[in-house]
Order: structure tokens, then C-alpha cells, then sequence
């Protein structure tokens, strides 16, 4: 039997819980339950029950399978609550038996969270409603932050969850991994996704941490899991490129939060054994007959994971996998990063010239990274007050504390 707990403890484990499992929860539930609303309002109510019941009664064994239980029973209150028919709840009862098998098998990891992001990622929903409704419900993020991500209005993006949800309401879209002979056809929307969650993550769009290392953890996860279901190519790439730039975590910030660039990073920080396997997966997918933007990404982080110091990196390479990587995704930002290898490769004037090209189209002006690539740049050649121009329009843009924080020390820096 479990003892009882102090406040303090089951706050504590309830909000560790939430911060790290949620999301699974909220996944579980969502199968359990077959509707987003309904689920969302029950994952609260058992946190909520939990922090009361704990106290009483200890925190149990298995916490995960606890909260899902109590969130069916939630909804099962919430549907009588509002006068639905008897066969509702018996159908629910009889869909949700199986959440009591969590209590043996706590990695019910065929994988839930993985059915939700391919039910997000179904072919009747447009591909902006696929990347905004699942990183609204398969990691919690908050409409600005998805917003941040996609340079888009907030109300834009909450108009696409709205929608996505309704959709696979009444389209009755199921709530599963698709056959393998289907997967291509979503395979796409899914990798985006899983990408999009683990740049949140690596650089978190907004608030006071550079990183947000469950969300890496996650995505990497989710893409081994992907890698398993479906060894793709370019599913390979993605995963490569996600353990090399996540070898780099622990060089990227000081022990006070503050941003380092990979210029300055402590190279004997960097996680060999992911960086290890980052590699051989980006030789496994460049040994295939298709090539894709994920992989030619891998490639590029490999090479900054090969040079032992800057001095060392192979810009001439970086270049030409960028002149590459340009061909088969023409967007503005890999055109950026594009101009900033030239820059390491030709010198700064090279670099500026070319982001100077993209802001004069209209692109990425409301970017704070390219107006802080261009003052780098400047600030390299010697150009002080077009650098400080750069820096200042970049602070008017950065959301994150730990971005702004280094760009008003470069600001400080140049007198």
C-alpha cells in the first residue's frame, strides 16, 4: 500500500510529470477517447485529481498509467455531465478497457504519440494544418510559439488547430499508423513535424532557455521510431541530422544560459557517440538512389562535426553541399545559410552581398536571424555602423532571452 506524501513531494513529481509525460498522456487519451477536447479536458482534471489523491494515498507505482486511467474516468463524468446517451458511455467503457493494461506494460509504444502525428498528418488535412496541429497536440506548444516558427500571426495559426480538429471530427479520420504501402503519402508532412519539434527544442522560438532538451529528446525518438516503421532514406537523413546537431547541445550555452556559437563551442563537449552514429546514418542514406534536403543537411553537420577546430571546417564542402541542398529546397533561409558558408569560404563582403540580395526581395526582413547573420558579417569586415544598424533590427525581432542577451553583448562590443 502506498504511504501518504508531502505536499511539497506531490507537487513536485506532478509537475515533473506533466512537464515530461503529458504530451504521451494526452496521446493515450486521445486514442482512448477518440475526440481532442474531450481528452484535453481530461488530461487536466486527472492532474488535478492527482495532486489532491497523491497526498492521501502516496503517488503510485506507475504515475503514466494512474492519470490515464483517471482521465477515462474524467470523461466518463464529463460525458454524463452533459446528458449524452447511455450507449455513449458504454462504448467508451468499452474502448478505454484497455488503458488498465498500462499498469503491466508501461511502454505501450506502438506508439501513441506516433498514431497521433500520422492521424495530424492524414491526406485530407492541408499540410500547414498537419505541422501546426501536431505541434499543438503532440507537444504542447503553444499557439505563439508555433506561430514564432512559421513567421506567422498566431490567430492564423489558431484558426489551422480549429480546423484540423473539426476535419477529423467529421471525417471520422482514424487514429492510427497507416499500412506501410501509405506512409509515403504522409511521410513528408510527418518529417516537417518531427523536424519542426526538434528545432523548438534546439532553439526554442521564444522565452528565457536556449534549448529545450525533452522536446530534442522527443523528436529524436519519435524519428527512431519512424526510422524502425520505415527506413527511408530520408528518414535516416533526418534522424542523422538530428543527433549531430543534438551532439552539440551541452557546447551551446554557458552555465548561466548564455548562447555560444559553434565558432567558440568547446569541441570536447560534443557527444561523440551521437555524433558516431549521426554519421553512419548519413553515409547509409547518401549510399541510396534518392537524395533528399534531410540528408544533404546531415551531410553538412557532419562536416562541422569532422573539423577538430573552426579552422579546420571544410567551407569549400559546406558550399558545395548548400549549392546542392539550394537545388532541391529553393527557400530564402536555406539561401541565408547559404550565403553565410560563402562568407566563411570568400570572405565577409561575399556574404553580405548576398544577404543584402535576399532582404532587398522583401525576403526574411521580419527574421531576426539574417539581419544577425548580416551584422556578424559587417562586424567581420570591419563595417561598425552598418553592423550596428544589423544588430539593433535584430534585437527588434528576437523573442528569445538567451538570443538577446548575445546580441546586445556583440551591440555593447562595438562601442
Amino acid at each position: 500500500m502506498n504511504q501518504p506524501a508531502a505536499d511539497e513531494e506531490v507537487r513536485s513529481t506532478v509537475d515533473e510529470i506533466y512537464r515530461t509525460e503529458s504530451r504521451r498522456i494526452f496521446a493515450t487519451l486521445i486514442r482512448l477517447l477518440g475526440d481532442f477536447d474531450l481528452a484535453e479536458e481530461a488530461l487536466h482534471e486527472a492532474f488535478a485529481a492527482a495532486v489532491e489523491q497523491w497526498k492521501r494515498d502516496g503517488i503510485p507505482a506507475n504515475p503514466r498509467a494512474w492519470l490515464v486511467s483517471a482521465g477515462r474516468f474524467k470523461a466518463i463524468d464529463t460525458i454524463r455531465r452533459r446528458a449524452r446517451f447511455d450507449g455513449v458511455i458504454a462504448d467508451l467503457a468499452n474502448r478505454t478497457s484497455d488503458c488498465l493494461s498500462l499498469e503491466k506494460d508501461d511502454d505501450q509504444v506502438d506508439d501513441d504519440r506516433l498514431r497521433l502525428i500520422f492521424t495530424c498528418c492524414h491526406p485530407a488535412l492541408s499540410p500547414a494544418v498537419h505541422v501546426a496541429l501536431t505541434l499543438r497536440e503532440v507537444c504542447g506548444l503553444s499557439t505563439e510559439q508555433i506561430a514564432s516558427a512559421f513567421l506567422t500571426a498566431p490567430s492564423a495559426i489558431a484558426q489551422r488547430i480549429v480546423r484540423g480538429k473539426a476535419k477529423i471530427r467529421d471525417a471520422g479520420i482514424p487514429y492510427e499508423v497507416p499500412s506501410v504501402s501509405s506512409i509515403p503519402d504522409r511521410l513528408d508532412s510527418v518529417l516537417s513535424v518531427i523536424y519542426l519539434v526538434f528545432n523548438e527544442g534546439y532553439s526554442a522560438s521564444a522565452g528565457n532557455s536556449l534549448t529545450r532538451a525533452d522536446l530534442c529528446g522527443e523528436a529524436i525518438r519519435l524519428g527512431r521510431l519512424l526510422s524502425e516503421l520505415l527506413p527511408d532514406p530520408e528518414v535516416l537523413g533526418l534522424l542523422a541530422l538530428m543527433l549531430l546537431q543534438e551532439s552539440r547541445r551541452l557546447a551551446r550555452s554557458t552555465p548561466k544560459g548564455d548562447l555560444i556559437l559553434l565558432e567558440d563551442q568547446n569541441r570536447s563537449l560534443w557527444n561523440r557517440e551521437q555524433i558516431s552514429e549521426g554519421q553512419a546514418l548519413v553515409q547509409r542514406s547518401l549510399a541510396s538512389a534518392e537524395i533528399g534536403a534531410y540528408t544533404i543537411q546531415a551531410a553538412i553537420a557532419a562536416v562541422h562535426a569532422d573539423a577538430g577546430s573552426p579552422g579546420e571546417t571544410d567551407w569549400p564542402q559546406i558550399v558545395a553541399l548548400y549549392d546542392v541542398l539550394s537545388r532541391i529546397q529553393p527557400t530564402p533561409v536555406i539561401e541565408l545559410n547559404r550565403a553565410v558558408a560563402i562568407a566563411m569560404r570568400d570572405g565577409a563582403e561575399a556574404g553580405i552581398e548576398l544577404i543584402d540580395s535576399i532582404l532587398a526581395r522583401g525576403d526574411l526582413t521580419d527574421y531576426h536571424l539574417s539581419h544577425a547573420a548580416r551584422a556578424d558579417l559587417c562586424r567581420r569586415a570591419g563595417l561598425t555602423h552598418e553592423a550596428g544598424n544589423s544588430y539593433r533590427r535584430a534585437l527588434e525581432l528576437v523573442l528569445q532571452e538567451p538570443e538577446r542577451r548575445f546580441l546586445e553583448r556583440r551591440l555593447r562590443e562595438l562601442g
